[in-house]
């Protein structure tokens, strides 16, 4: 599936990899992802993308942006908007969708090979644009949550799919107690896993 000397690079939809995860009862320590597929090629860029409450005191997901942006993560936030939906409830929409298409788009001709950690069906023909340029992509998501969180066509398209439960050997949080004093998220990247703040199915 790897070439040693393919140029790499990872888009992780923040949202949707978290909640394939929780799905199948792991958490991801972002810094033995990072650090495994750069021992597969040439690692170029590790984008993760998330949606950000900016007027919140505190968000629950702020450590964990903040410990991937000094990681060799970079970074793609942008607000949330809120909105009442039919029936009144207060929602939380963050769609990335375009952000991740257009840096997918320029990376194209720097990359041999893009990885892409979503299961959203409306990246399909992102994909097929990307191979059209001779790209390989592989899908990173799962089959194996109730109710699949990759969508077929997507699966479909892709020139490899990788079953994220496969890789939880290799990519779960290994949960540590923390030590009393100096326990910094520098000291303990594995412990971030901060939750989303929106449901991955209010993405549209």
């Amino acid at each position: 599936m790897f070439y040693k000397e393919e140029r790499l690079a990872l888009f992780i939809d923040g949202a949707n990899l978290y909640a394939a995860a929780r799905s199948l009862g792991f958490d991801i320590d972002y810094k033995r992802l990072r650090d495994g597929f750069a021992g597969e090629g040439r690692l170029m860029r590790a984008f993760y993308y998330t949606a950000l409450v900016e007027d919140q005191e505190y968000s629950p997901i702020r450590p964990l942006v903040d410990w991937l942006d000094y990681n060799g993560y970079t970074m793609v936030t942008k607000p949330t908007k809120e909105f009442t939906d039919a029936s009144g409830r207060r929602k939380i929409k963050g769609n990335m969708d375009i952000e991740l298409a257009i840096d997918v788009m320029e990376m194209a001709d720097h990359v041999d090979h893009i990885l892409l950690f979503s299961g959203d069906g409306d990246f399909r023909r992102l994909v097929e644009a990307v191979q059209r340029k001779g790209v390989r992509v592989s899908v990173v998501s799962t089959v194996r949550s109730q109710p699949p969180m990759v969508a077929d066509e997507l699966r479909r398209q892709a020139d490899n799919f990788i079953e994220l439960q496969d890789l939880a050997p290799f990519i779960a949080r290994q949960h540590h107690h923390r030590e009393p004093s100096g326990g910094g998220y520098h000291e303990h990247p594995g412990q971030q896993s901060g939750p989303t703040l929106y449901d991955p199915d209010d993405r549209g």
